[in-house]
């Protein structure tokens, strides 16, 4: 018996979990667990405190990062998915529009036509390029890692804070396939934004406790997986996966790492307000190199 192994959560027996009820001590996962104000509380200690005249917002389910807990945890996840899969079968139907959405520093429509790309202020490519799959495997791929990696970490976030880190971090990879890859070549795909909730899960899991190994194996997997060709006319763009990366890690220190408290908002939207900096610098700089 592997007695160094932590207890699973009690409403969820196959999640290990480093964190216990401050009421009744019972262990809980990050779905489970609820801000309270000191420590975390599970669901059912918080529906009994809310009935004993209590303040209602002292009682207020909360997630890990302060988030509201939601009746379903990972809605935002769902919805995200059937965005990316619906644009799948708009860019089956339209390559035009595919191209269009895309991400390109810079191209000719044709033979002395209209440039086209980020640098001539199509800016909303960095992120519409990040819903948008033109193959079966490529969605397939990021849309069930979208789900297993996103599903538990909007649960831990909440939706508002879940989404931002999605969108930080298909900005963030974005930003550096901008930088780094010839103008001319198009790519697309959330794989930025997934490996960014990867990076928030290594946060997550540092914040919980957690034993590190099995996370930082499954973050080595995936970018030993980024440089192995999988076939296709798409390559896979080791610049999204580490710019998503490095964003998704960043927002979620500044999301999971402050305690509770009056500033905790303040630094976790200051640390988004930082990301969007940086990336917003790095596109600016292409942007002068391209113009």
């Amino acid at each position: 018996m592997d007695t160094d192994r932590l207890p699973g959560c009690y409403r969820h027996p196959d999640r290990d979990t480093g964190i216990t009820c401050t009421r009744c001590e019972r262990p809980i996962c990050p779905e489970c667990m609820i801000s309270a104000s000191v420590g975390f509380q599970c669901p059912e200690c918080v529906r009994a405190g809310s009935g004993t005249g209590h303040h209602p917002t002292a009682n207020a389910p909360r997630t890990i990062a302060g988030g509201v807990v939601a009746a379903d945890p990972h809605l935002v996840t769902k919805i995200l998915i059937g965005i990316n899969v619906l644009m799948f079968f708009v860019a089956l139907s339209d390559p035009v529009l595919a191209r269009e959405l895309a991400l390109y520093g810079l191209y000719r429509d044709y033979f002395g036509g209209t440039l086209h790309g980020v640098s001539t202020g199509e800016y909303y490519r960095l992120l519409t390029s990040a819903f948008l799959h033109t193959e079966w495997w490529h969605i397939a791929g990021n849309m069930l890692a979208l789900w297993v990696i996103g599903g538990p970490l909007e649960a831990a976030l909440g939706r508002v804070r879940y989404l931002a880190v999605f969108l930080l971090s298909g900005l963030g990879g974005s930003a550096l396939v901008y930088l780094l890859t010839e103008p001319n070549v198009a790519t697309l795909g959330a794989s930025g934004a997934v490996f960014g909730l990867l990076g928030a899960t290594v946060v997550l899991a540092k914040r919980l406790r957690y034993e590190m190994r099995p996370v930082i194996t499954m973050v080595v997997l995936m970018l030993v997986l980024t440089f192995v060709p999988l076939g296709g006319s798409l390559s896979v763009s080791w610049q999204a996966h580490v710019g998503g990366l490095i964003t998704g890690a960043l927002v979620g220190l500044g999301m999971l790492m402050p305690a509770a408290g009056r500033n905790r908002a303040l630094v976790q939207w200051g640390t988004c307000g930082v990301a969007f900096l940086l990336a917003a610098m790095v596109i600016a700089l292409r942007t002068a190199e391209l113009t």
